[in-house]
Order: structure tokens, then sequence, then C-alpha cells
């Protein structure tokens, strides 16, 4: 059976995808704070006395302690418990605090990605600098502690040419000084069945150094946007079998919030102002990338609409979902605003089926 551990979890990509694989698996911890922060606490001193901390249990109740006082709902960690088996001590709130050491020989596979704002080619470009971008550290600290057969890292294809490629070399010297024989790729939903354009780095390491691994080859994409909406696929025949998506089509109404009044669509259909010009459009066959601000409904030239009846709509939470690789086995208990930020968050499912396939291949972990 597969040991899997995961931090900046999300809603649980990789978990899904061994789910929809049919692949046996236990996760041993899940970690994600679902963007609560202990903003007033020095985190350094917070650290030092959970690890001085003995057991697993007397760290999380420490933890759970002071999220007590935040009186903030952690959504991704609700989203998680709904659709994964996990002891709920075995949820991690921050992976600052995660002990790993308390881990160390129970993990075969490792998976997360800092995240990824402080690399994206649109944002801040601060990286290593930057507070989230130094997250990267936490993340290899857990590598060198938990010591797993195979880890997979991700982040967005920016953090390749971030300062000229400097951080992304800091990267790989890292992995490699923790001993781990890696392999990058950039790989894009489009490429692996999903009709979304999203490119992501994905760097794989194995901890035998003597492992090649396979770089994944692109498949070709057999389904289009309107395939995936609900007026066309109605809930319940969006399904999964032996990991492949299998489509019934049924159409189906989709609830009227979800189109645009007049105002609104004239909003998202202007051309652009302050020399930023995307041409608008709807309809595409293949989505722009989803974003986890899609809920404020941002401009034809970023996010995607669609016209059903000659009524134009945004896409619906279950929509996103599809186009992020979760079957309609996923159960959604969020509001909408907190499901489309966990999907537009989250890594696409078949994107990691393509990845573990490959692994399995060359990996071991009986």
């Amino acid at each position: 059976m597969l040991r899997l551990a995961t931090v900046f979890s999300g809603i649980g990509s990789v978990e899904w995808a061994l789910k929809r694989m049919g692949v046996e698996h236990k996760i041993i911890f899940a970690c994600d704070n679902g963007e609560i922060d202990f903003k007033d606490l020095d985190a350094d001193q917070l650290k030092k006395d959970v690890f001085k901390l003995r057991t697993l249990k007397k760290q999380q109740d420490y933890i759970n302690k002071l999220l007590t006082n935040q009186r903030r709902t952690n959504f991704v960690k609700q989203s998680y418990l709904a659709n994964y088996e996990i002891d709920e001590m075995n949820f991690h709130h921050d992976i600052r605090f995660l002990d790993g050491v308390k881990y160390r020989g129970q993990v075969d596979l490792l998976v997360g990605g800092s995240p990824c704002q402080s690399f994206s080619i649109m944002g801040y470009k601060k990286g290593l600098d930057d507070i989230r971008g130094t997250l990267f550290y936490e993340y290899a600290r857990l590598v060198k502690e938990i010591q797993p057969k195979v880890f997979i890292f991700e982040n967005v294809q920016g953090l390749v040419q971030h300062d000229n490629g400097r951080t992304w070399e800091i990267i790989q010297d890292v992995f490699h000084d923790l001993g781990y024989n890696i392999t990058s790729t950039i790989m894009d939903a489009k490429e692996c069945g999903i009709p979304q354009t999203r490119r992501r780095l994905i760097v794989v390491g194995f901890r035998n150094e003597n492992i090649e691994f396979p770089a994944p080859s692109p498949i070709k994409l057999k389904f289009t946007l309107q395939d995936f909406l609900e007026n066309n696929t109605k809930y319940g025949n969006f399904l999964s079998k032996n990991g492949k998506i299998v489509i019934k089509k049924e159409p189906a109404e989709v609830d009227d919030k979800y189109y645009l009044s007049e105002a609104v669509l004239r909003h998202v259909m202007a051309t652009g102002s302050k020399g930023y010009y995307i041409k608008p459009k709807i309809d595409l066959t293949v989505a722009r990338p989803l974003l986890a601000t899609m809920h404020k409904m941002h401009r034809a030239g970023v996010d995607n609409y669609v016209t059903y009846k000659g009524k134009v709509r945004k896409l619906t939470p279950r929509e996103c979902m599809r186009l992020m690789g979760y079957d309609d086995s996923f159960k959604i208990v969020v509001s909408d605003l907190q499901a489309y930020r966990q999907a537009g968050n989250s890594i696409v499912v078949d994107m990691m089926i393509k990845i573990l396939n490959e692994i399995f291949s060359v990996e071991d972990f009986k």
C-alpha cells in the first residue's frame, strides 16, 4: 500500500488522482492552513515551542489551541475531510510547524509545492526574498526529515525564469544536496486530457539515484470545454473509470444566478484600460487558466464565460471542479465563493495521474 503525505494539500489533487486510478493508498498526513495565518505571533519562536513537545498529539493540541483564537474557518480543511479518509490529528495547519521527524520512515510519496505567488510571472518577482518564497525551504526540510522514497514538487512555470534562472538553480541545488535524483518538466493540462490551458512546473525526486525518470508524453485532447458544461453533461454524468474521464451527454438547466446581467456583461466584455489589453472572448473550446479569484468575474480576456440559449454565464463551481479533473463524485461542501477559490488553487488531477503512472513504472512502493 502506498503511503502518501501532502503539504499545501488544497483539495487533494494527488489524493483524487490515486482515487480515480484505483491505487490502494493510505494518507499519512496532509497540511493546509486555508489562508489562516498566525499574524500576531513570532513564527520562529512558535516553531521552537512546538518542536519542543515530544509527541505529535501535544504538538497538534498546542496549535489547535492557538487556532481557536482565530475565529476563522479553514474551508480547505472542510473540503479535504469531506472527501478523504484521514485522522484529523494528521491534518496539520502550517508547514512551518509540522515536525517531519515524527513521520520519518512512514511516507513513500511526499507531494506539495510552496505558494506560487512569489514566483509568478505576473507577480512581484521577489522569489526567495519573499516570505512565501522561503516556504520552499520548509518543504525541503520535510524531505530531509521524512526521507520519502519519492517526492513531487510543483509550482508555476515562472519559477524557472525567476531572477534570470538563479532561483531555480538554488532550488535544484537544495534537492541535490538532500541526496535526491531530480527530473523537471513543464506540463500543460490540455496535454493531459483536460480542456484548459494551465502550465505547471513539476519536479520529481527519487531517493534511489539510479532511477531514470521518463518524461511524460502529451496525449491528444479529446474533450472540449463544452463537454464539461452542466448544460451538456448534467451533474452525475461526469465520471472516471480506471483513471480516465467518462462523459454521458445529457442536458440540464443551470441556476439563473450564474447568468450575467446586462451591466456585468458590458463590464466583462470591455476591452481593457491603463495599458492592459487582452481581447475579450467567450465560448472557448479550451478554457483559460482558472483563477482563484474568478468569483470576482474578471473581463472575458481573463475569465471563462459561455453562452447557452442566447444568454452568457460564468462557469459553475462544479464545472470548475471538472476542469481541474475532479469527477462528480467529489463532494463540494463549501460556498460557491470558496469552491471557486479551491478549484483555482488546485493542481489538475489528470496531470498528477500522468506523473504517477510514470513514477509507478520505475519505482516499486511495495
